[in-house]
């Protein structure tokens, strides 16, 4: 039997009857007509030297051949699928699909888009909001924005900033509650996002921080972090707000952190893309404005005295 591999339309062929299991929908799939769909398969098994499909009355089955070069097929065809949709963005300089957390996308990026958009108004940003870690490749992602421990085997990363967390309130809120000890009283929204963490950065810790032994039980809680957020900025409590999703509130004046005590996580966002890709110039360009941006808020860090998580977690 030679080892020369039957013609790519063979394959190509049997690869789409073998997922439908119809020579009918296979055609309608490939755009050809039934009849030459059938001479693909028929040239493949004689290239084989057996059949591929058992012909039934209105049915097919794959025979044990079949069912061995099936999965092959399969994984090849998709392989070279991802290898030219991969090549093809090689070339292409104008578009960036990002992937990044709800809260990130709501909180950080999105209101800092336009000034993006200004400076470069060559290449067309396209978000994808989602906590699912998507694949590089299969999903078309050029860069993506996480938020955790890490590591990232195999991936250009660069550590944003790290993170922190402080009691955050609107103006009004902070002259109610103007000292840590008066919190005890004070509506306190949870943020349920980074219950994860570990050593904890929630109330408990943070009142540790500051000496005081209290753990509120009482409060509305979110699961997603910017909505924890929008409840501080309307007013309805105090946060413990995450560095990334409050800084720009707290330096526009939206929000105020009075106690200018804060807990440090080992946890940070971090801006990833595929090795080598990192210098690519619409990827280049987006990872150096969001360094500058970073930069231009860090005057909020440098006023709060920041304790890590570490240091006051219970024994």
């Amino acid at each position: 039997m030679p080892d020369r591999l039957p013609p790519l339309t063979a394959l190509r062929a049997f690869d789409a009857a073998a997922r439908h299991m119809s020579f009918a929908k296979a055609a309608e799939e490939l755009n050809v007509t039934p009849a030459a769909l059938s001479f693909q398969i028929k040239s493949l098994e004689d290239h084989l030297g057996e059949p591929v499909f058992k012909r039934l009355n209105r049915a097919v089955e794959l025979t044990e051949a079949g069912r061995t070069l099936a999965p092959g097929v399969e994984d090849a065809f998709q392989r070279l699928h991802a290898a030219w949709r991969a090549t093809r963005r090689l070339h292409d300089t104008t578009t960036l699909n990002v992937t990044a957390g709800p809260a990130f996308t709501a909180k950080w990026l999105a209101p800092r888009l336009y000034q993006f958009a200004q400076a470069h108004p060559e290449i067309d940003l396209r978000f994808i909001a989602s906590l699912r870690i998507m694949d590089f490749d299969r999903d078309e992602i050029d860069v993506a924005i996480r938020f955790g421990y890490g590591p990232d085997p195999d991936l250009y990363a660069l550590p944003l900033a790290f993170e922190w967390v402080t009691p955050v309130m609107t103006p009004d809120l902070a002259r109610a509650y103007p000292t840590p000890e008066s919190l005890k009283t004070a509506p306190l929204i949870f943020d349920d996002s980074i219950d994860f963490l570990d050593p904890p950065c929630d109330w408990p810790a943070w009142f540790r921080a500051v000496g005081i032994d209290h753990r509120p039980l009482h409060g509305p809680h979110f699961s997603q972090a910017d909505h924890a957020v929008d409840a501080a900025l309307a007013g309805v409590g105090i946060v413990l707000g995450r560095r990334a999703l409050v800084i720009k509130d707290i330096y526009e004046g939206r929000l105020v952190a009075p106690y200018r005590v804060a807990l440090s996580t080992t946890a940070h966002f971090r801006f990833l893309c595929p090795k080598g890709a990192e210098d690519r110039p619409h990827i280049r360009a987006f990872r150096d404005w969001i360094v500058a941006e970073i930069d231009k808020t860090a005057s909020v860090t440098e006023s709060l005295t920041i304790i890590p998580a570490a240091d006051v977690a219970p024994e």
